[in-house]
């Protein structure tokens, strides 16, 4: 993913989730939250993460990934 490729949208998910302020829920269809809110794009998350931007865990804050990092530092 380049930073053509990001959304203005996919752009604010990372800052948030470089803010500390993303989780995703928990079970088989885990949900991105913001601010403990579910995020408007159900499929963000998961696109974000399986692009390699974003490292999930249920326990913890989401977190950027060094390719993440980068992609947004560029934007």
């Amino acid at each position: 993913m380049s930073t053509s490729d990001l959304t203005h949208r996919d752009r604010a998910i990372l800052r948030a989730v470089a803010a500390g302020r993303c989780k995703f829920t928990g079970g088989p269809c885990a949900a991105l939250t913001i601010d403990g809110l579910s995020c408007c794009d159900q499929f963000a998350g998961p696109r974000l993460t399986q692009a390699g931007l974003i490292v999930s865990s249920h326990t913890e804050p989401a977190r950027l990934t060094e390719t993440g990092q980068a992609l947004l530092e560029a934007a």
